[in-house]
């Protein structure tokens, strides 16, 4: 069955934005976590533990970013959470050197 037309989104750069934001910041948001927390934990655990959990949390963002009515502001939301992690990862390699 579907969709009533009037929940389609026929505009080309908001489709674009949030397919965009959907896929590759969703998947880039999973990887920086990820990274975050190997970078002041035992990596080898970590290993293990996302190859299931990764796919699991990249599935929710992405169901999470097409129930956003916007796709620009998902981008926005997921580039600020990236430079988050990107700063937890920077100083979790400097103050947590792991030999």
């Amino acid at each position: 069955m579907p969709a009533h037309p009037k929940y389609l989104n026929t505009n080309f750069w908001s489709r674009f934005s949030k397919i965009t934001a959907a896929i590759l910041g969703s998947f880039m948001v999973t990887i920086l976590l990820h990274l975050a927390i190997a970078s002041w934990s035992d990596h080898v655990t970590l290993i293990i533990t996302s190859t299931y959990s990764a796919f699991i949390l990249w599935a929710v963002l992405m169901i999470f970013t097409f129930l956003a009515k916007n796709g620009w502001k998902v981008w926005t939301i997921y580039l600020l959470i990236s430079v988050l992690l990107l700063i937890i990862i920077y100083y979790g390699k400097s103050l947590n050197p792991i030999p």
